[in-house]
C-alpha cells in the first residue's frame, strides 16, 4: 500500500499557519507568557497600549474637542495658566477642569511645571498654528454624531447629518450663511493643501491656470503669489464669488484673476485655461460625478494642456491612517464622496483621454497626493 502524499501546495499551507498563529496570540496563556519574557515583554506593552488607544480612541477626540470648544490651546499661547483661571473662563467646576488638564497632558497637548499652572507643549502650539484645524476639529461634532452607531453607518442606514454641512455636492443652491460657512473652512484648510500642491507641481511653463470648485480662491491667490506672471480663472457656483473676487483684489490680483460662476455638474466647463487644478475636488463626488467632470476637463483643455489634481488619497492595497481611517468615512458620510487611490483616479483620467499620467510621492499624505496629466 502506497503512502499518502505529504507534499501539501505552500497556497494550502498558509491559511492554516495563519489559523495556528491567530490562535497562539489570542491564547492567553501564551499571552501571560511572553507578557514577562524578557525578550517579548517590550512589544507585548507597545501592542497593549496601541490596543488601548483604539478603545480609547473616542475619549481622546473629545479631549481635544473640549480643549478647542473652550479655547483653552489658544489662552495659552499667550501665558500658562491655572486650573482655576481656565475653570473659570469656560464656566467648568475646577474639579472637572483638572481632569480634563491633566487628560490633556497625558496626549502630550500641555505640559505642568511648577506649581498649578499648566503650559501649552511643542505639539499643543503647532495645533494652534496649523491653519483651519482648530475649526475642522470644531466641526467635527457633525462627524461623530453620523458615526455614533457604526454598525448602522457601514450598513448605509444613517441619514448623515454631514451631507447637509456641504449642501453643495448635491448640486443645490445653498443660502449665504451655509455658503460662508463651508467657504471659510475651505479656504482655512486650502493653506496646507496649496503649499504641499505647490512644492510638488510646477506651473512654470502654465500661462492661464483654471481652478474648478476652487471656492474664494484660495489655492489660486497662493498659484499667483509664487508665479508673478500666471493668469487666475476660478470656476465655482455663484454664492461663493463674491468673496472671491475680494481675496483676488486683498492680494492684487484683480487684474490677472477673473471668477467665473457656475456649476460644473450643469452645463460645459469654460474653455481659454492650458492648466485645470482640481483640488480636494473629487473625493467630494461619486464615481458618476467625477466621470463626468473629467470628460469636461478634458473638453475644455487644448491640445497639451495639463489637469491637476491635489487631495488625500487611499493608499489602495496598502492603505494609510489617515486616509483609509479617517477620509474615507468622511466622505462616506457625505453620502456623494469617495476617498480613491491614485490608481483609481488614474483610471478614471485615462477613461477620460487623458495621457502621459504622473503620481507624484507625498511629503505629508494626511494633507494631499498630487497627480498630473496631459490631453494630447
Amino acid at each position: 500500500m502506497s503512502a499518502e502524499p505529504t507534499n501539501i501546495p505552500i497556497s494550502s499551507r498558509r491559511p492554516a499557519l495563519a489559523g495556528w498563529s491567530n490562535r497562539l496570540i489570542a491564547s492567553r496563556r501564551f499571552q501571560k507568557w511572553a507578557a514577562h519574557f524578557p525578550l517579548t515583554k517590550r512589544l507585548v506593552r507597545r501592542e497593549g497600549e496601541a490596543l488601548f488607544d483604539l478603545l480609547a480612541g473616542f475619549c481622546h477626540s473629545q479631549i481635544l474637542m473640549a480643549l478647542v470648544k473652550f479655547d483653552i490651546l489658544s489662552i495659552l499661547m499667550d501665558a500658562p495658566q491655572t486650573a482655576r483661571a481656565l475653570a473659570h473662563r469656560a464656566s467648568v467646576p475646577e474639579d472637572r477642569m483638572i481632569v480634563l488638564l491633566r487628560a490633556a497632558v497625558s496626549l502630550g497637548l500641555l505640559k505642568k511645571k511648577r506649581g498649578d499652572r499648566y503650559h501649552l507643549s511643542r505639539t499643543g502650539a503647532a495645533l494652534v498654528g496649523v491653519p483651519g484645524l482648530p475649526q475642522m476639529i470644531a466641526h467635527h461634532d457633525v462627524l461623530y454624531r453620523d458615526l455614533s452607531d457604526p454598525v448602522a453607518f457601514f450598513r448605509g442606514e444613517v441619514d448623515t447629518e454631514l451631507a447637509g454641512f456641504w449642501p453643495y455636492v448635491f448640486g443645490g443652491d445653498m443660502d449665504p450663511v451655509a455658503a460662508e460657512t463651508y467657504s471659510d473652512l475651505m479656504a482655512q484648510s486650502q493653506v496646507l493643501v496649496s503649499e504641499d500642491t505647490l512644492r510638488t507641481v510646477s506651473f512654470k511653463d502654465t500661462k492661464v491656470l483654471m481652478d474648478i470648485g476652487g471656492g474664494t480662491g484660495a489655492f489660486l491667490t497662493a498659484a499667483g503669489q509664487q508665479y508673478r506672471k500666471l493668469k487666475l480663472k476660478l470656476f465655482d457656483l455663484p454664492q461663493v464669488a463674491p468673496a472671491a473676487v475680494a481675496r483676488f483684489a486683498d492680494a492684487g490680483m484683480s487684474e490677472r484673476a477673473e471668477v467665473l460662476p457656475g456649476s460644473f455638474r450643469v452645463g460645459t466647463i469654460p474653455e481659454g485655461a492650458d492648466t485645470i487644478s482640481l483640488v480636494r475636488v473629487l473625493y467630494d463626488h461619486s464615481d458618476e460625478t467625477v466621470t463626468d467632470l473629467l470628460a469636461k476637463c478634458f473638453a475644455a483643455l487644448p491640445s497639451g494642456g495639463t489637469l491637476v489634481i491635489s487631495e488625500p488619497m487611499s493608499g489602495g492595497d496598502a492603505p494609510e491612517r489617515a486616509t483609509d481611517a479617517y477620509f474615507a468615512l468622511y466622505t462616506m458620510a457625505m453620502r456623494t464622496g469617495k476617498t480613491r487611490s491614485a490608481d483609481e483616479i488614474s483610471a478614471l483620467c485615462a477613461s477620460a483621454g487623458f495621457a502621459e499620467i504622473q503620481v507624484f510621492s507625498a511629503a505629508r499624505p494626511f494633507v494631499t497626493r498630487c497627480l498630473t496629466a496631459k490631453k494630447l
